[in-house]
């Protein structure tokens, strides 16, 4: 294992190191016992990740995102790729997820991976979600939520208070949306759609409505 998987710890990120003679299954065994054992000295850290060393795909890249979630209190907020550059894009991805409550409005953050069921991502900021929102998983955002992917679980949307927030999915099929305090279901026998469509969904009037996502909506969008 210890020739396997290096962790390389910065102030703002972690370069893992993945040896490109071990096999697949061997690294994800030996990424989960390497943070599993660290998991004190980590704490629950918000940290930015690189991989070297193994080529991995993006799908291999999540799953080894999810290993290491699943094995310590660590929050990777971002994938890095390889930079000469990459301490200071480290530090700025980690600026930018602490940034405060009275920039929620125009910022923003990225997360890259899907969500699975009984998992929450709970952010303090606009948030857009590269991946799929699974049955079962919940996304809450104190600004907007726009998800290049899926959505088929649960968002909460403007949880601050905001009733000009809204969420946009590239497919869009929630169990529940709420935004600020209304919230809106899905029928239980939802009907099934050939295409895939981007719909954006707002409140406007008391009622959450969710249409396709064209110029003229844009255009209306408050921020």
């Amino acid at each position: 294992m210890n020739d396997t998987v290096v962790i390389k710890g910065s102030k703002s990120g972690i370069i893992l190191v993945l040896s490109p003679d071990a096999s697949y299954e061997t690294l994800k065994k030996d990424v989960a016992a390497k943070f599993q054992a660290s998991a004190s000295f980590w704490g629950a850290a918000s940290k930015a990740i690189s991989f070297k060393g193994y080529e991995l795909s993006d799908e291999q890249k999540n799953e080894i995102i999810d290993i290491i979630q699943d094995n310590c209190q660590l929050s990777i907020v971002c994938i890095m790729e390889d930079d000469p550059l990459v301490e200071s894009a480290f530090r700025k991805s980690i600026e930018d997820h602490a940034i405060k409550d009275k920039d929620i409005s125009n910022t923003g953050q990225f997360y890259k991976g899907n969500l699975r069921s009984g998992q929450v991502l709970d952010v303090e900021t606009s948030i857009i979600i590269i991946g799929d929102i699974k049955p079962g998983a919940k996304v809450i955002s104190k600004g907007n939520v726009i998800i290049l992917g899926s959505l088929k679980g649960n968002v909460y949307a403007g949880a601050s208070g905001n009733p000009n927030a809204f969420v946009v999915a590239l497919d869009m099929h929630p169990v529940q949306i709420r935004i600020a305090d209304t919230i809106a279901r899905s029928p239980d026998n939802p009907g099934k759609s050939a295409k895939y469509e981007t719909k954006i969904a707002f409140l406007e009037d008391g009622n959450i409505y969710i249409e396709p996502l064209d110029k003229d909506v844009i255009s209306d969008i408050r921020l």
